[in-house]
């Protein structure tokens, strides 16, 4: 059964960092795309930093951009979201998601495996 299980999520004052990981089971992470995706209370699910299969291309929005980094271990079978520079605009559940069939990198619709999600939480 494919499952994704996030951790690493938390409270951090302003500043702070935090890295996420997405750890897979029941199927390996080598052919399939892999977001990270957030959803604040009352606001959308947004994407936030997408990486394809080999991890050759990344995507970014643009209120992270320069702060976090996304990379992947495949023999790990896992992913990362370092966080640094966290603002408390970045409050929210994260998600990761994965799926082999893309149109398009980092669209919240087009990604069809999800975890459960994290709470990030920044805060003086």
């Amino acid at each position: 059964q494919l499952q994704l299980v996030e951790s690493g999520g938390g409270l951090v004052q302003p500043g702070g960092s935090l890295r996420l990981s997405c750890a897979a089971s029941g199927f390996s992470l080598d052919y399939f795309a892999i977001g990270w995706f957030r959803q604040a209370p009352g606001k959308e699910r947004e994407g936030v930093s997408c990486i394809s299969s080999r991890g050759r291309t990344t995507d970014y929005a643009d209120s992270v951009k320069g702060r976090f980094t996304i990379s992947r271990d495949n023999a790990k079978n896992t992913v990362y979201l370092q966080m640094n520079n966290l603002k408390p605009e970045d409050t929210a559940v994260y998600y990761c998601a994965a799926d082999a069939r893309l149109s398009r990198l980092c669209a919240v619709s087009d990604y069809r495996y999800w975890g459960q999600g994290t709470q990030v939480t920044v805060s003086s």
